[in-house]
């Protein structure tokens, strides 16, 4: 049974760590006062604000300062600044019976993907695809910060998963049921963890998937590697988020992508939900329970992420 942590409240502590590549000390400050603006409290692991070349300091370090907030009892959030490369690394220095023991929610997406799934996977803890610090300025969408809060504070389920207004709602691409636990998020980053001891698993789940910044054709050989490494098999379901500023490529679109490659998997089949690196981001807990009526274009959680 999936374990869920503690609601959070206003008042209560937020840990903030670095665990990927580093992010400005000025941005990270400015993120954190903006975080404590919103009526909680911060506490700041020790290797923040370290800088070595592309990664904010060694695997060990970034590690340890993960742990250290779940180990440390003011703790209710876990908000790391941002993603980038690297969070992969400090997922062998994990202790995830510590983590089991220690429920926190912790809550990212992008590289922080690896992260949010191995947890969800090794310790049964659910996590929230959702906030990075980095998204706590005054221009962050309404949208986002009420799913955010609403994941984090609130165990009240069923509860339908939305796009805001200003985006299309989800679309029902093939049709069918699926029940199962939530999984995946970032494509590149999953791609990634194949071949490890932290490589996701999709058996009987409903596997979010989301894209940045990468071509089609990449975009397809991503998609290609997880079918062969045999991801697509023994899914339940697949939600298909943004691919945020990918380009064409020899003639070919995002949406060609799903509907030539996707839809043939015959799996039930939901497209377009706001996730990820897009302006708007649904909250989306990691290792939850959801139903997904593709035949509707409807996801809803029958699990929350807190109790």
């Amino acid at each position: 049974m999936a374990i869920q942590s503690p609601a959070l409240r206003r008042g209560d502590t937020i840990g903030i760590v670095t665990l990927g590549s580093p992010l400005d000390a000025d941005v990270i400050r400015e993120r954190i006062r903006y975080v404590e603006g919103m009526g909680f409290k911060t506490v700041v692991g020790r290797h923040v604000f370290d800088q070595n070349g592309f990664l904010a300091g060694s695997e060990r370090e970034r590690a340890g300062d993960l742990m250290a907030m779940f180990a440390d009892p003011r703790v209710r959030l876990i908000l790391p600044s941002r993603g980038g490369v690297g969070v992969e690394g400090i997922l062998p220095y994990l202790d995830f019976g510590l983590i089991r023991r220690c429920p926190k929610l912790l809550s990212g997406y992008s590289d922080i993907t690896v992260l949010l799934n191995a947890i969800a996977q090794y310790s049964g803890l659910i996590t929230l695809h959702s906030l990075l610090l980095i998204d706590f300025k005054p221009d962050t969408p309404a949208y986002n910060f009420e799913q955010f809060f609403a994941a984090a504070s609130s165990p009240s389920v069923p509860r339908p998963i939305l796009n805001p207004p200003e985006m299309p709602p989800l679309k029902g691409r093939v049709p069918g049921i699926a029940f199962g636990p939530l999984v995946g998020g970032n494509l590149t980053s999953l791609v990634g963890s194949l071949g490890t001891p932290y490589e996701i698993d999709t058996c009987g789940k409903v596997l979010l998937l989301e894209e940045t910044h990468e071509p089609i054709n990449t975009a397809y050989r991503y998609l290609e590697q997880l079918k062969l490494a045999g991801k697509f098999r023994d899914v339940a379901g697949i939600v298909m988020g943004e691919c945020t500023n990918c380009t064409d490529a020899y003639g070919k679109t995002y949406d060609d992508l799903i509907e030539e490659f996707m839809v043939p998997l015959r799996k039930p089949l939901v497209t377009g939900i706001a996730s990820g690196h897009g302006i708007y981001k649904a909250a989306l807990p990691i290792g939850a329970f959801v139903h997904l009526d593709a035949s509707a274009g409807r996801l809803t959680l029958l699990e929350s992420a807190v109790c």
